[in-house]
């Protein structure tokens, strides 16, 4: 595409941008689904702890769980979206969220609840894929990248409004996490909650279009020059679906088959996309969301206290967001990517330095106290203007036509184990020796600085149809 032809599609598209931003939001709401479960388990977690009768490592499989629905659903989405398309699966997920919600606030038992957040995780796990599939197939070239990051920006914003609310039904309940609300304990009401963005995803799916390629494939043509004209303006449909058709003609629906070849089993490509992936979650990002208030009690801060520097961790986590969404289009999505490593490894360093001053004790010195939590924020910061957009942007952008849902599903699913892993391992490993533990983060995210600069390949500007 020449300099001219981008100009006039970046112009054309911007005239019906209020329009692809409403599709976007609307596609995106998956991802705030999962920044709200992610964070209303942490402000459940005591109150599970105390009716249940559990110990640390049982409570750490109840929050990380839900982790092993969305592996699952993550690597089913791209086969079925490619069978049915994105709308529908949308439909599914949002389905799945609703009874999940439902099943966890009346759950009577542990298994039971760990039964309905399976369930949800997987409805968590195919929204994963397919909101930044649908989001890089319908969105213009030139806003694609800013588009792309509202997965990550609907997640960060989920997980503040999700502190919010909890905040709000413990007021009601008097400060208790058990206390009785509407006939339920605090913490039921808490998880019930998720039952209202569920339905609202569930009734935006039916207000924005099929995925153009979906269309095509389907041979509704017509329907798909629609929906192009709606997302890119005024340019010439025919040419443009004569370009997807012949991106598409000699594809057929992707599995997991079509990705094997190459090196350890998969195509380079392949390797490359869950390396993105396990290292986004290897620096310990989720510890700061699941795990947060229960790690600055840990160190000395009441829970008054921790609860307000867990919310401005999230506050801190959607300003790097924005910036994220500000830059991503303008210097590139490897840049971004270089500067939130070096940013990590530096901060996470500084924790680490911070909490070897416990030597056994329960409390921090104030002054290695102040450090660890600058440097927590700092690293959310650098995490959430990098690689928490970066990642579901290039897993949207860098994959082939032929084999973009499959290997989406393989990438996401891995993403999907490696936070599982950290989930349920950091209660242990901080028990065990909190500074070694966040040695190892910083170490994840020293070494993603040689892999983006060794594999990685920019996409910024380029056509789904370019990518080879």
């Amino acid at each position: 595409m020449t300099s001219t032809t981008l100009s006039r599609t970046a112009r054309t598209a911007g005239d019906n941008l209020g329009h692809v931003i409403f599709i976007t939001a609307a596609a995106a709401m998956g991802g705030f689904l999962f920044g709200y479960d992610s964070s209303v388990i942490n402000g459940a977690g005591g109150a599970i702890h105390s009716k249940y009768h559990i110990g640390s490592a049982e409570l750490a499989q109840v929050v990380a769980v839900a982790l092993i629905g969305s592996a699952i659903g993550a690597a089913l989405a791209g086969r079925i979206a490619d069978r049915i398309g994105r709308i529908r699966v949308m439909q599914i997920a949002a389905v799945l969220f609703t009874v999940s919600a439902v099943g966890s606030a009346l759950s009577f038992a542990v298994w039971d609840l760990v039964l309905w957040r399976t369930l949800g995780g997987i409805g968590i796990g195919m929204a994963s894929v397919i909101g930044p599939a649908y989001i890089a197939e319908v969105a213009p070239p030139a806003y694609r990248g800013r588009l792309a990051s509202f997965q990550q920006a609907a997640i960060v914003i989920g997980i503040a409004i999700s502190q919010l609310v909890n905040w709000g039904i413990l007021e009601a309940a008097n400060g208790n996490d058990r206390g009785h609300l509407l006939g339920l304990e605090a913490w039921q009401i808490m998880l019930g909650v998720m039952v209202v963005p569920a339905v609202l995803y569930g009734l935006l799916s039916f207000a924005i279009p099929e995925s153009p390629r979906f269309l095509i494939s389907a041979g509704r043509i017509d329907r798909a020059k629609q929906v192009i004209a709606e997302v890119e303006g005024d340019i010439d449909l025919r040419a443009r679906v004569a370009d997807i058709e012949s991106a598409m003609r000699s594809e057929h629906k992707s599995t997991f088959k079509d990705l094997l070849g190459g090196a350890f089993g998969l195509q380079k490509i392949i390797w490359i996309g869950i390396g993105l992936s396990v290292f986004q979650q290897l620096v310990g990002i989720n510890v700061a969301f699941y795990y947060s208030s229960t790690l600055w009690q840990s160190v000395g801060i009441d829970p008054a206290s921790s609860f307000f520097y867990s919310f401005t961790t999230s506050i801190v986590n959607i300003v790097g967001t924005v910036v994220a969404i500000v830059l991503v289009d303008r210097i590139g999505r490897k840049p971004l990517a270089l500067i939130g490593s070096i940013g990590m490894t530096v901060s996470l360093g500084l924790e680490a330095w911070a909490f070897s001053y416990l030597n056994g004790g329960s409390t921090l010195p104030h002054g290695q106290g102040m450090v660890a939590l600058i440097a927590a924020h700092v690293f959310v910061f650098f995490f959430a203007m990098s690689w928490g957009v970066v990642v579901w942007v290039m897993l949207g952008e860098m994959f082939p036509n032929k084999i973009r849902a499959a290997a989406l599903g393989v990438a996401a699913a891995a993403q999907w184990m490696a936070n599982w892993l950290i989930t349920a391992t950091f209660p242990s490993l901080s028990d065990w020796n909190l500074t070694a533990t966040y040695l190892f983060y910083m170490a994840f995210a020293a070494l993603s600085i040689p892999f983006v600069l060794k594999f990685v390949k920019e996409t910024k500007g380029k056509r789904l149809e370019d990518m080879g």
